[in-house]
């Protein structure tokens, strides 16, 4: 039976999808702060700008945070065994790693525009001024690189039509979780272009980053494939989670670890871990085949952005296109930090006085990087590398697996 018989209608399975996504914000007690609630303040660190801030009835806001009873139970705890791997050789280019799927690439891109809906102007134009913007496709690439080095796996030749389109879907999720993040976040920039709210407003950015999150759920159903359904409408529920989870913990110096990894999974890992998870089940191949891809997916997320809140501290800004150290600034607490505090007193009682002091922030930025809060960062994305790259040996030896592999060495040889 398909999918649409199953529920009786593509538009029933459409409004369960949509029932089931805003159903998980039922699901986030806050632990003791029962009474907590969030609001939006006008304030800054230094002078101006708005957060959201979860702050108890009592106005006791310091210590107030949400946390979601769901996590992922492989998140802390899902290492794959064996020896850790040894990453070397000369270094990589996205270019160089997705010359093997270079073909599927230039079809994706030229699908991008046609999938959004000619229909709707306004909505086409903004999509196209993120898609023009560039970027270096690396999610739907793992989908084509997953899915070519699991090919023979399954005795296929050829991507399958499914293949394709779930790639499409991908990069349309995650276009649109972009312009929603620079409108959360206020960015005036993205990938060096103005961002869609800068040039055509709040509103309609909101509103576009909505229709591609429906137009991707739309082309998600026609896929008819529940288990992909299922997996794909858990990533925009953790993009959501993720968002709850930073701006109900800002500037809280007893954020630990884990809660950390959490959230980059939910606000990172989750989308790529379903890519490549599920470029496995249009392949066809063994339950332990995809999960190992999910894997694969979840470890190179995490990591990636482990090596991201790095580079927010150790690149200058003209690298980075913003302020160097703006995630600290804005109270968001990575890694670095995180580690750095175990060390370091006065650094907390710079972060919980919210920088109001002329020089403090960077005084803070100083004692991250003096305290080796930097490289115990390095360390944690290396280890996620590693469990990356030992999932990968259930593939067979291809150009595509050590594309799979390059995949991870590039993202490392960005701290280097």
């Amino acid at each position: 039976m398909s999918i649409c018989g199953l529920f009786g209608s593509t538009e029933n399975l459409l409004y369960l999808f949509k029932i089931t996504v805003l159903s998980s914000f039922d699901r986030f007690p806050s632990r003791n702060y029962a009474r907590a609630v969030i609001r939006t303040v006008n304030r800054g660190y230094c002078g101006g700008g708005r957060k959201l801030i979860c702050c108890r009835r009592d106005n006791n806001i310091a210590k107030c945070r949400v946390f979601s009873t769901e996590a992922p139970g492989t998140l802390l705890n899902g290492d794959v065994p064996g020896p850790p791997p040894v990453l070397n050789g000369k270094k990589e280019s996205t270019t160089d790693l997705f010359e093997a799927v270079s073909d599927d690439l230039l079809t994706l891109n030229k699908n991008l525009q046609s999938i959004v809906g000619a229909e709707n102007p306004v909505l086409m134009s903004a999509a196209e001024q993120i898609f023009s913007a560039g970027g270096k496709r690396m999610r739907p690439a793992l989908v084509f690189l997953v899915s070519r080095a699991t090919l023979a796996l399954a005795g296929l030749d050829e991507l399958t039509r499914e293949h394709r389109r779930l790639a499409e879907i991908i990069e349309m999720i995650h276009t649109a979780s972009l312009i929603h993040d620079d409108v959360l976040d206020e960015s005036d920039m993205r990938r060096g272009k103005e961002t869609v709210h800068q040039i055509y407003g709040t509103r309609v950015a909101v509103l576009a980053g909505d229709f591609m999150f429906a137009q991707s759920s739309w082309y998600l159903a026609n896929l008819e494939n529940l288990e992909v359904i299922k997996l794909i409408s858990q990533v925009i529920k953790d993009f959501a989670s993720g968002e709850i989870k930073q701006a109900s913990s800002l500037f809280d110096c007893d954020v630990k670890l884990d809660e950390y990894l959490i959230k980059s999974y939910y606000k990172t890992a989750s989308l790529i871990a379903a890519s490549t998870k599920g470029a496995a089940i249009f392949s066809g191949v063994a339950n332990d085949v995809s999960e190992q891809m999910y894997q694969y997916g979840k470890n190179l997320g995490l990591s990636f952005q482990v090596v991201d809140d790095i580079l927010d501290f150790t690149q200058s800004a003209e690298q980075l296109g913003k302020p160097a150290g703006s995630d600290l600034a804005k109270g968001n607490l990575t890694a670095p930090v995180i580690f750095a505090l175990e060390k370091d007193s006065r650094l907390r009682d710079i972060i919980e006085s919210e920088f109001c002091e002329t020089g403090s922030l960077g005084e803070a930025i100083e004692l991250v990087m003096n305290s080796g809060g930097i490289e115990r960062a390095r360390s944690l994305a290396k280890h996620k590398a590693d469990v990356a790259i030992q999932c990968l040996q259930c593939l067979p030896q291809s150009a595509f697996r050590m594309a799979l592999e390059g995949m991870v060495k590039f993202n490392l040889e960005r701290i280097d």
